[in-house]
């Protein structure tokens, strides 16, 4: 019997464990690392064309090909998918010669062809202009007269040709869509050719990514990237001190602080090419002349908004939000970008004397309960929207409660989620709310979100930041993007920069230094952007992520947790255990009987 029940356990351990064991071949080679990254932030999509969170671009970024990419040492355009190009001498047709030999990981060559789509489809279909719209607005023609040569000519002169940073996708996977309005782009593995293919998504959870083995620079030196999303950064850093991720970015001065001197992690301090703005709703229109939102209506009154900005202590937020670790706010582009920063000639300092004597003089005068009121009896009641995965936000929020207060303003606080934050801006439905981009090396982008045109149409474009639509800043801005001397630009822009702060459909609170740290037991190599003083994250580009050399503690790592494997193990356990407990009682039962 004995015999009989050792055999049957082999037989049933054989059975339930094949997988459990998990050990590989001797001559296997060994797993890749996979490097983990925090983050807090939201991805919003992962449809290219929809999608513009900084989360959402960073994934984009990794996983399709630009026409062009920035030089990770000093911001200057490169090659990408391009690699050389011509414009005539009237400047109105560019003629890009495409890399040959770049496959989409499903095999198929990338083309001309797939770019004059990508381009195309956003000329046409005003969904898919939502997150990068504004790069082919001027354009007149897409083509691509053989798989290599992608001609574009545009119906003006336009300076940003080389700064093109909408995603490319495949037109044979996407031309299969005919309506992008709600296409979420979740079946894995996602079809690109950048460094990285996109495998796993959870929603407000993780996503993964693999090494792309036939990148045409060469695969990265880090088998896996993953992003995992934690609801504020605070869980990321205790994540990053357990090992449980290799990087944790965004992080707030006191939580950098707190990492100083910690073991076998590395710190990252450089200037951010965010700025961080509180969005003051001058009246939200749609394009076609609908007001939309539910704005408060002494906010379309330029002299309460500068009133509002001029009751911002913005020094004081440095200290005591930022810890020093930033520069106060005033253009719209931020330091780091010091050719197209400007600075206010004279700033709207704090001065909340000045800014209740405005008030006063502009009819807004307070009541009983000293709220001041519109000429029409509206009580100057803002509701001030903030990002509640960020703790920064709360505390900004409170200050400006504050100091509103003190002008005769009521503020209530309204912390939700990323994606509404994202939802409700783009809907006009704010008085007052926390936003903030990250600017390109280029300024088009961000100063085109100012414009009448970046405004929401009826058929579902646009993506626009505080709903100005003014027709100086939009002379401005159309002739910077006309401009290709240099120093004429540079000064359109700053023009366009100063008529922005005169409007005050914004105050630009300030520009956070980027501060990160990083796993340095399992991690180097991390290439920053720029050479001098750069970050890890938040790049404009992959490089961050695509230099990040593995130690070899990180290249033996254990594997995380196989859950599926882990249950097959025990259900192994329990099925043998069963087995054991049962033959041993029926033997037990048969001795008994036998004694009996």
């Amino acid at each position: 019997m004995a015999r009989r029940i050792v055999v049957l356990l082999a037989v049933l351990a054989g059975f339930a464990v094949p997988a459990a064991a998990g050990a590989q071949p001797a001559d296997a080679p060994a797993r890749a690392a996979t490097l983990r990254v925090g983050t807090a932030q939201q991805i919003d999509s992962l449809n290219p064309f929809l999608g513009y969170s900084l989360a959402s671009t960073d994934l984009f970024r990794l996983i399709y090909p630009t026409l062009t990419t920035y030089d990770p040492r000093d911001f200057a355009p490169e090659p990408e998918l391009a690699e050389s190009w011509s414009t005539s001498p009237d400047k109105l047709t560019w003629t890009f010669k495409i890399r040959p030999g770049v496959r989409w990981t499903d095999g198929l060559p990338v083309t001309a062809r797939d770019a004059a789509y990508t381009y195309d489809r956003m000329m046409r279909d005003p969904t898919a202009a939502t997150a990068n719209g504004n790069f082919v607005e001027n354009f007149q023609s897409v083509s691509a007269p053989d798989d290599g040569t992608l001609v574009i000519r545009t119906k003006t002169p336009q300076t940003t040709m080389l700064a093109i940073d909408a995603p490319i996708v495949p037109a044979h996977v996407w031309s299969k869509i005919p309506d992008l309005t709600s296409y979420p782009n979740d079946r894995m593995p996602v079809v690109g050719s950048g460094p990285f293919q996109l495998t796993e998504y959870e929603p407000e959870r993780y996503a993964a990514l693999r090494a792309n083995p036939d990148f045409w620079r060469g695969p990265a030196k880090i088998g896996e990237l993953r992003f995992v999303q934690f609801k504020n950064t605070d869980a990321a850093v205790q994540a990053l001190r357990k090992g449980e991720i290799d990087v944790a970015q965004q992080l707030t001065p006191t939580q950098f602080e707190a990492l100083a001197g910690q073991r076998d992690i590395q710190q990252v301090k450089g200037q951010g090419r965010r700025f961080s703005e509180m969005l003051i709703n001058p009246g939200a229109i749609k394009s076609e002349g609908q007001p939309i939102g539910s704005g408060h209506p002494a906010l379309t009154d330029v002299r309460v908004r500068r009133a509002v900005d001029k009751a911002i202590d913005k020094p004081k937020l440095i200290d005591r939000v930022l810890n020093g670790y930033g520069q106060v706010g005033g253009g719209y582009l931020p330091p780091i970008f010091d050719d197209y920063h400007w600075k206010p000639p004279r700033p709207r300092g704090f001065d909340p004397a000045a800014a209740n004597r405005e008030l006063d003089a502009a009819g807004y005068l307070r009541g009983p309960d000293g709220i001041r009121r519109t000429p029409q009896g509206e009580p100057l009641n803002f509701e001030f929207m903030l990002h509640a995965s960020t703790s920064a936000d709360a505390q900004v929020g409170e200050f400006v409660k504050q100091w509103l207060a003190d002008i005769g303003i009521a503020v209530q606080l309204d912390p939700v989620s990323d994606n509404q934050v994202n939802d409700r801006t783009t809907g006009g439905d704010f008085d007052l709310a926390m936003s903030g981009w990250s600017a390109n090396p280029d300024p088009d982008y961000v100063l085109r979100l100012q414009t009448c045109g970046s405004r929401p149409s009826p058929d579902g474009g646009g993506t626009p930041d505080s709903f100005l639509c003014d027709p100086v800043y939009d002379d401005r801005y159309a002739r910077q993007l006309g401009e290709f001397d240099p120093a004429k630009r540079i000064d359109l822009v700053k023009q366009a920069q100063r008529r922005f702060y005169d409007q005050a459909s914004a105050s630009v609170l300030y520009y956070q230094n980027s501060l990160e740290a990083y796993r340095s037991d399992r991690f180097s190599g991390f290439t920053t952007q720029p050479a001098n003083g750069g970050v890890i994250t938040g790049q404009q580009g992959y490089w961050g992520y695509y230099g990040a050399q593995p130690t070899p503690r990180a290249e033996h790592a254990s594997d995380p947790p196989d859950y599926g494997r882990i249950g097959l193990v025990l259900l192994g356990i329990v099925v043998v255990g069963g087995v054991v407990i049962l033959l041993v009682a029926r033997h037990r039962r048969a001795t008994m009987d036998e004694r009996e």
